[in-house]
């Protein structure tokens, strides 16, 4: 696999299971809680907020991929990096598609909600957005995440890995934007019950994301 493909299966990868982790109880927890009618409540700007939101996502998610990427780099050879790329969607696809998933080890940890009543919304929102965009700082939704940093580590390269990572912190950020609809708790409350509603499509979505990178994987290294 050239370092493009690591990129474009990575990116893929992370996308959904970015996107899926809207999903979980951290997702949740920031769609309620960083909307543009609780903002105004805290006194604070939602766009703000929400672009701090974002920056720190995107920024986390990248520096973390180049981490990964450099430490991938220090591994001597090759022949190893596509088939660990090939392993951990089999995995991973096998995890999320079945039962396993209830066995995933899983980070429990979630964002301080204090820091809402105690800082300016760009300082938590920056915060939050960073936590959420590292990945395995707040709860792992679904083995797509752990997928995608591996690929970030097999494919060697600190630019390939950042790339990765930006995509996931990007898709991560997005997945809060949402929120804008909620203008007051009627919204939101829609906008929840609607989004409960995607839950097992998004779940279908993941998995045939997953069996798509692998066949593209299986299909460069043929």
């Amino acid at each position: 696999m050239s370092e493009l493909a690591f990129v474009l299966v990575g990116c893929f990868v992370a996308v959904h299971g970015a996107a899926r982790a809207a999903w979980s109880p951290c997702g949740q927890s920031m769609l309620a809680s960083l909307t543009p009618v609780a903002e105004r409540a805290r006194g604070q700007s939602w766009r703000i907020t929400f672009t701090a939101f974002a920056t720190g996502a995107v920024g986390a998610g990248a520096v973390a991929g180049a981490l990964l990427g450099g430490a991938g780099s220090l591994v001597p050879g090759t022949a190893w990096r596509a088939p660990l790329v090939i392993a951990v969607l089999v995995v991973a696809l096998a995890v999320d598609a079945t039962a396993l998933r209830r066995l995933m080890p899983l980070t429990r940890r979630q964002v301080n909600e204090d820091w809402m009543h105690t800082y300016r919304g760009w300082v938590y929102g920056l915060g939050f957005g960073a936590q959420l965009g590292a990945g395995a700082i707040t709860l792992v939704a679904c083995a797509a995440i752990y997928a995608t940093f591996a690929i970030e580590l097999a494919s060697g390269s600190v630019a390939a890995g950042a790339l990765i990572g930006a995509a996931f912190g990007a898709t991560k950020a997005a997945t809060l934007f949402p929120a804008c609809l909620a203008t007051d708790h009627r919204a939101l409350a829609r906008l929840h019950r609607r989004l409960l509603g995607l839950e097992p499509a998004a779940q279908r979505v993941l998995i045939a994301a997953e069996i798509a990178a692998l066949l593209a994987a299986v299909g460069w290294v043929a």
